[in-house]
């Protein structure tokens, strides 16, 4: 059988899978589009390497907010 690849969608770089485990921590987006959209009823969703992330969130106006995870 073969092994599962992942890819980041901002870069293309292949995300380390191994063993059915994402063994590196990305960046999952989502989104239904609903009513009042161009998208209405489309679902969108990619994956970001943590690096891809960072520059995504560079170009913001308003940052997002962080916040620390009391359990991990």
């Amino acid at each position: 059988m073969a092994e599962k690849k992942l890819f980041c969608n901002g870069c293309g770089r292949i995300l380390k899978y191994e063993n059915d485990i994402l063994r590196e921590d990305v960046f999952e987006g989502k989104k239904q589009w609903g009513y009042f959209s161009k998208r209405d009823g489309e679902i969108h969703s990619f994956l970001l390497c943590e690096d891809c992330y960072d520059e995504m969130v560079k170009k913001f106006v308003i940052p997002p907010m962080v916040t620390e995870a009391t359990e991990l």
